[in-house]
């Protein structure tokens, strides 16, 4: 199957919606199923460093462990998953507007499935995907159109 992808515009300069969206301890703020997400260790955010996230799909709780593979700041990142039997794999770019006033920005996300994820990733996880996606990146404009802090 191929990768879920969505776009969104947001009247913020792409420095600023970058440093917000490569922070870990913001992702709960803007995705709906981040229940927590932390650094794992203390090294700064670049290629190599790790996130330990948990979300919740139903009732169910999923820790995850995600590496950044790609940091290219402002344009673009890329975080994989390492363990569990579904590994996200999820490539975001931000592409200037209007001189670099305001950002689109583009998720692609797509999943890697091991054991029984091989029969969660089609039944369940990609479709809940499919319909929150659209809402996290609404959550992120409003958070970064709204929110002088951000």
């Amino acid at each position: 199957m191929s990768a879920i992808k969505e776009s969104v515009d947001i009247d913020r300069r792409p420095e600023d919606v970058y440093s917000y969206v490569v922070e870990p301890s913001h992702l709960p703020e803007w995705q709906e199923s981040a229940v927590s997400a932390q650094r794992v260790g203390d090294a700064p955010i670049g290629v190599g460093s790790k996130v330990q996230v948990i979300r919740r799909v139903g009732r169910r709780v999923f820790p995850m462990t995600m590496e950044m593979t790609e940091f290219d700041p402002p344009r673009s990142w890329r975080l994989h998953g390492v363990d569990g039997p579904v590994r996200g794999d999820v490539h975001g770019t931000i592409e200037p507007l209007d001189e670099g006033r305001r950002s689109r920005v583009t998720l692609d996300l797509d999943f890697e499935a091991h054991g029984m994820g091989k029969v969660l990733v089609p039944l369940v996880v990609r479709p809940f995907a499919r319909k929150e996606m659209p809402k996290n990146e609404q959550r992120l404009k409003n958070l970064l159109e709204h929110s002088a802090g951000a």
